[in-house]
């Protein structure tokens, strides 16, 4: 079983004008990613449009970018779904692609029961061997995987993590103190301001959003994770912090998008928005430019 630990990042989609994916920016991206120093790529999450991508998009993507990380970092591949059958599915794909693990978000807008929650990991969990993330962000699905629920799940072999945005440090650390019997089953933060103390918590890292835009800075904050330095890691926590709430100042990704645009991130220009996804405001425009430029990153 895989062990995911560090900062791994929840990659923005690169795309055109015309909205098409654009391939070799994607790949393109994916190297950037690597050579700055991210301990993983996450593609196909929330922050990379998933929910404006066709299965066949959805499923190029991850084609795309196991090939091009080429083994170099791990690659968790986005897969869930509020349908069991297409998670299933989306999932059966990862595994054929060579992901190296799946990330599964707990099914949006049909509002299952805690029961209903197991039953469909349970069933993804049976119908494929590849190490499965499951995701909890009930800001954006409507249902709030109960700490039980996750510690319950934790106990299915091939569930090996949970990428945590609940936003509760209290649930969090329920999580972590029923889970501590299971060495091999890893939490990680699902948000960037909160990774430090989930960590301190026991928590192995994080599924960035920041990463995207300082991949440098959050390599480097992830392998202090990695090697336990507290102190250094708390040190780009606070040098981070204002990155880690700018980014959020409209809804993800809109404000990642409008940063790695004004950056030309990578030396990539394509990262225009599917709607009903939009431009932020002038207003956020600037303040997203003002943090940019305090971290020397514009």
């Amino acid at each position: 079983m895989i062990k995911l630990e560090g900062v791994l990042t929840a990659i923005i989609t690169p795309m055109q004008a015309n909205l098409d994916i654009h391939d070799e920016d994607l790949k393109k991206f994916v190297d950037f990613q690597i050579e700055q120093g991210v301990q993983g790529i996450v593609p196909c999450g929330t922050t990379g449009e998933s929910a404006t991508m066709s299965h066949a998009e959805h499923k190029h993507v991850i084609d795309i970018v196991v090939n091009q990380a080429k083994g170099r970092v791990p690659v968790v591949a986005g897969s869930g779904s509020n349908s069991t059958k297409e998670a299933i599915d989306l999932t059966k794909h990862a595994e054929s692609a060579g992901a190296d693990a799946a990330l599964l978000i707990t099914p949006y807008y049909n509002k299952p029961t805690q029961r209903g929650l197991i039953y469909h990991f349970e069933k993804i969990a049976e119908a494929v061997s590849l190490p499965l993330v499951l995701y909890n962000v009930p800001g954006r699905t409507g249902v709030n995987m109960l700490p039980e629920t996750t510690i319950k799940l934790s106990k299915i072999k091939n569930i090996v993590a949970v990428k945590e945005a609940s936003g509760s440090i209290s649930q969090i650390q329920q999580i972590i103190a029923g889970t501590r019997d299971n060495p091999d089953f890893c939490v990680l933060s699902g948000d960037d301001s909160l990774t430090y103390s989930i960590v301190m918590l026991g928590g192995t890292g994080v599924i960035s959003v920041a990463s995207n835009i300082a991949p440098g800075l959050m390599g480097e904050f992830g392998q202090k994770i990695i090697d336990k330095d507290t102190l250094g890691a708390r040190e780009l926590h606070f040098k981070l912090l204002k990155l880690f709430k700018v980014i959020f100042i409209e809804t993800n990704p809109i404000p990642s998008k409008a940063a790695a645009r004004l950056m030309n991130l990578g030396g990539i220009y394509n990262w225009y928005l599917r709607p009903p996804l939009i431009d932020p405001t002038p207003e956020h425009l600037e303040e997203i430019k003002k943090v940019l430029k305090s971290l020397q990153l514009l």
